[in-house]
């Protein structure tokens, strides 16, 4: 905290509620009284830590900054570790400013590779963030990645320093990065040995930390209010400062002419004593003079009268903000250094500035006043002369760079070399809004004319992940300038169609890279602009020629031997393409193995990450979902390394669960959903992402049973109509389908699944595994049009054979004998169970198998409906499919039997993991066919069983009677 505040302990006047507060608040996090002893704090353990949320707010000069100084001063002198950062008027700009207040510090005594030892994997994402560091080569991280980071390293101080005070003073003056990360983190110190401490001005709070307002804290969901001091109280400060003979009249008009304010109050009293005033009622109407000439114009008066080199010190001191240096001041202002000396007496004299080392203004109000009184011209002046020196004194770009946002534009190439500068790396330090803003000041300057493309295309980049439609009209302006660099104009191009793509405008996106590709004169552009337009073309609902473009796309990728990403690139999406025409399953891993020959990184700076995450599905709908995880893993990893945490992990969550949905892993294909959609919230809703998480989603709600909880989902995330440009997966028209079906609307789901065809098929899109709409539309056709739901299942069934997973044909199967009458129906979910029993499709199987007991039942054989409606049951708790074993339950009671349950109660602590294992092993199967079939190795199903014995405190021998089986 700033120094002169120390001083002012001893003027915490009537401000007793929120000391008490202060030290109920640090009680409860120390375990102890004030005086020492146990806390005893209501609502915890003795002695147990209990953070939480304080705030102060009020306006100027009511004491805010001398509470929190007490607040500092009582819990260090308790054992805490203190944080403490303060905003800062002229600092707004500079992102993580308070950030690095707060945890630089903490860190930056430690050499390089005790830092690196210390925050590990974040070293490289927070570090250069909080200046710990510059930023490495590659993609920046995203701003939900520099939260996370900065999450871990607070908690990590939180836990190791415990326990821990941060203190924000004036957060209404923060940087935006570190105002939402505090908003968005405080919460958690409920659950910390942590206790925040905000003081801001309620007027003044800016609209992305509008949060603080309420904020669950120790006062309830409001801050603390600061009232101004009684007549009694400033009568105790002025006596105490001027004598204990100044006369009542005199206190209060001293009352009267402050508002009560403590901060006017002081500095009218030392006016007082600097005036030789008689403390008593003669002197009294001198007073509301004197207390003008304590702030604004008053107090600019008193500056001037203090001569030219000192208000030209206090000027470039105003400038420069909070913890001025005083050569970096004597610089901006031109002085010499003993003119500058003797400025800086002056102005403690006369208690504008305080501190040594480093510089202050006695409060925030005479800094504001000072820098407002500042001519125009000399201010825009004499930011430009800070930039300079701060380049000078070696501090670098980015600190420049908000002087240079306050100047005027001259054309002046230093100015726009050292915003590009700034903005690379605040850019790389995970803050675009603020790289934003330099590149944008930076094209006013303006740049030169050769120079003005990449500018354009570096603001570009800035906004690409925030503000994508932004960037397309910049990269589009870009491509109207002259630009010489053929690289440059191909990366404008390839950022231009990739922002088009996240703006759900990727038939624009298409055409903008195949124009490029037919007018391109490298081999190597061609084909790179090929493979770009091959991929948005392949995400487009609305592609004109699709049967075309897979023609084109095959004889492509069979002449490429994927000797460099682009290539493998090419082949990856040639495997995409012919899982969704359901070409044979084996020739689609043919080219999916092909693509990851020489590796598909997931986090390219100049690649997107679209076609590895194809390739990894091509695996999961071929039935290898066991190798879709491991490209998943790997892919997610690179995202959590590189620092992409916002959309791209949600993504990599989502999918993972859909992997764990297609293999019967219902639960934990809930939680990856879930993680994937609070991921996605993070980045803003109605994204592509988006869609995707809440797709998958309700699907495997639906599959758990839970139809209700689904049609809240999607009612609350308008999951429908209009459906999204691009292709996803699932599809998130089929999905809503499903849903209606789910929810007994038979002739509304016919009808959106019916819809579904007729934009699926005339783009050759045919795959039953990929979008199971057929099958779900049988379903429905059942209720009023039964020919035709058969015809449809046998429809659905040819594809599924043509592409000859056992899971989609064991699937289609499956929808085929529900719509079936009769005796075959039997029969045909023999063959489904037969084929899904050699998938990896745990609950699909099981819905196969209660089917087939089921039908089984109504046919008089009991023993054997018996036996596949025990083993559907089992499957299906094991899946989590509630619904499905609530339905094999009720099909057992039907045949007067009573399902059997698991005989020990050590079988309730498998994973589901272990239970697939253990019913696959009880069953006799051999461990080979478990592992290719649950996608592991051998040697981790005999880990398992291992494990599973252990629980269950059997042998393999026992295991079928322990399970029940």
């Amino acid at each position: 905290m700033p120094q002169y505040v120390a001083r002012a302990g001893r003027l915490l006047l009537e401000r007793e509620a929120e000391l008490v507060a202060v030290d109920e608040a640090l009680s409860e996090l120390t375990g102890l009284r004030a005086d020492g002893a146990d806390s005893g704090a209501r609502g915890s353990a003795p002695g147990r830590p209990r953070g939480g949320l304080l705030a102060f707010s009020g306006p100027a000069g009511l004491g805010k900054t001398t509470l929190l100084a007490e607040t500092c001063r009582r819990a260090a002198a308790r054992g805490c570790t203190v944080l403490s950062a303060r905003g800062g008027d002229q600092e707004q700009q500079v992102a993580f400013h308070v950030a690095r207040q707060l945890l630089q510090p903490q860190l930056a005594g430690a050499g390089d590779a005790a830092l690196r030892a210390t925050l590990g994997s974040w070293y490289g994402i927070v570090g250069p963030a909080l200046g710990l560091c510059t930023a490495a080569g590659g993609a920046p991280p995203d701003p939900q990645g520099i939260g996370d980071g900065l999450d871990w390293v607070l908690t990590h101080l939180a836990v190791q320093r415990a326990p821990v005070v941060l203190v924000l003073d004036d957060a209404h003056w923060a940087d935006p990065e570190s105002l939402r990360w505090l908003s968005a983190y405080a919460p958690r110190a409920e659950d910390l040995p942590m206790l925040i401490v905000v003081g801001y001005r309620p007027d003044e709070l800016p609209a992305h930390a509008e949060s603080f307002r309420g904020l669950p804290g120790r006062s309830g969901t409001r801050p603390i209010g600061l009232e101004p001091l009684s007549a009694q109280a400033i009568g105790r400060l002025v006596r105490g400062s001027v004598g204990e003979h100044a006369d009542d009249a005199f206190c209060r008009e001293c009352w009267a002419v402050t508002a009560g304010n403590p901060f006017e109050a002081v500095e009218l009293t030392a006016k007082v004593r600097d005036r030789g005033l008689s403390p008593d009622e003669s002197s009294a109407h001198l007073l509301r003079d004197l207390a003008a000439a304590v702030k604004g114009r008053g107090l600019i008066t008193r500056l001037e009268r203090l001569g030219p080199s000192t208000v030209r010190f206090a000027w470039a001191a105003a400038v420069l903000g909070t913890s001025i240096p005083p050569a970096l001041a004597a610089s901006v202002a031109g002085l010499g250094g003993e003119e500058a000396a003797d400025a800086v007496d002056r102005l403690r004299e006369v208690r504008i500035l305080t501190g040594g080392e480093r510089l202050e203004f006695v409060h925030p109000l005479i800094a504001t006043a000072v820098y407002r009184a500042i001519p125009d011209a000399v201010r825009v002046a004499l930011h430009g002369q800070a930039a300079w020196s701060v380049v000078d004194a070696g501090f670098g770009p980015s600190m420049a760079a908000r002087h240079l946002l306050e100047t005027h534009p001259e054309a002046d190439p230093w100015v726009v070399q050292q915003l590009r500068q700034a903005a690379r790396d605040t850019l790389r330090a995970g803050a675009p809004d603020a790289a934003r803003r330099y590149l944008a000041r930076a094209l006013r300057e303006p740049p030169l004319p050769e120079e003005r493309a990449a500018v354009l295309y570096e603001l570009g980049c800035s906004s690409l992940l925030t503000e994508p439609a932004t960037t397309v009209n910049h990269l589009r302006a870009a491509l109207e300038e002259p630009i010489a660099d053929a690289a440059l104009r191909d990366g404008i191009v390839y950022r231009l169609s990739q922002s088009l793509a996240h703006s759900d405008r990727l038939g624009e996106a298409a055409d903008t890279v195949g124009q490029a590709a037919r007018t391109a004169t490298s081999a190597k552009t061609r084909l790179r602009m090929q493979e770009e337009q091959f991929m948005w073309d392949a995400f487009r609902s609305d592609e004109p020629d699709s049967p075309a473009r897979s023609r084109r796309l095959t004889r492509l990728a069979e002449r490429l031997t994927g000797r460099d990403l682009t290539e493998r690139y090419i082949i990856g999406l040639r495997a995409w393409d012919a899982t969704l025409r359901a070409e044979p399953a084996r020739t689609v891993i043919r080219h999916a193995e092909r693509a990851l020959r020489g590796g598909l990184p997931w986090a390219h700076e100049d690649f997107g990450f679209e076609v590895p995450v194809l390739v990894a599905m091509t695996f999961m709908y071929a039935d290898r979902p066991g190798r879709a995880e491991e490209l998943f893993a790997t892919g997610i990893a690179d995202f959590e390394r590189q620092g992409w945490r916002g959309a791209h992990l949600a993504f990599g969550y989502a999918l993972l669960g859909y992997v764990r949905y297609r293999r019967g892993r219902l639960t934990e294909a809930e939680d990856f959903a879930r993680d994937g959609l609070r991921l996605a919230e993070r980045v803003g809703r109605g994204t592509p992402v988006q869609w995707y998480c809440v797709a998958i989603l309700v699907e495997v709600l639906l599959a758990r049973g839970r139809t209700r909880e689904a049609a809240a989902l999607a009612e609350e995330y308008d999951f429908g109509a209009p459906f999204p440009a691009a292709v996803v997966f699932p599809d998130a028209q089929a999905v809503h389908g499903e849903l209606l079906l789910a929810r007994g609307l038979y002739k509304e789901a016919a009808a959106e699944l019916a819809a579904v065809g007729r934009r699926l098929d005339p783009r050759g899109m045919r795959n039953p595994a990929w979008c199971p709409w057929q099958l779900n539309l049988a379903l429905a056709e059942s209720h009023d049009a039964p020919d035709q739901a058969r015809a449809t299942a046998l429809e659905a069934v040819e594809r599924a054979r043509q592409f000859g997973t056992a899971s989609a044909i064991g699937s289609a199967l499956r929808t085929l004998a529900e719509v079936t009458p009769g005796g075959d129906r039997a029969k045909t979910l023999e063959e489904a169970v037969s084929h899904l029993e050699r998938s990896p499709s745990a609950y699909e199987l099981a819905r196969a198998l209660v089917g087939h007991g089921a039908a089984l039942r109504r046919t008089g054989s009991l023993h054997d409906a018996a036996e596949q409606l025990y083993r559907g049951l089992e499957g299906a708790l094991l899946c989590g499919a509630d619904g499905l074993a609530e339905r094999a339950r009720d099909e057992l009671a039907a045949a007067g039997l009573r399902p059997r349950r698991l005989r020990t109660t050590d079988t309730d602590a498998l994973t589901t993991q272990e239970r697939a294992v253990a019913a696959r092993s009880a069953r006799g199967d051999d461990p080979a066919d478990i592992a290719r079939d649950l996608g592991i190795d051998q040697r981790e199903v005999a880990l398992l069983l291992s494990a599973v014995y252990r629980k269950v405190g059997t042998d393999q021998a026992g295991l079928a009677q322990a399970l029940g089986d």
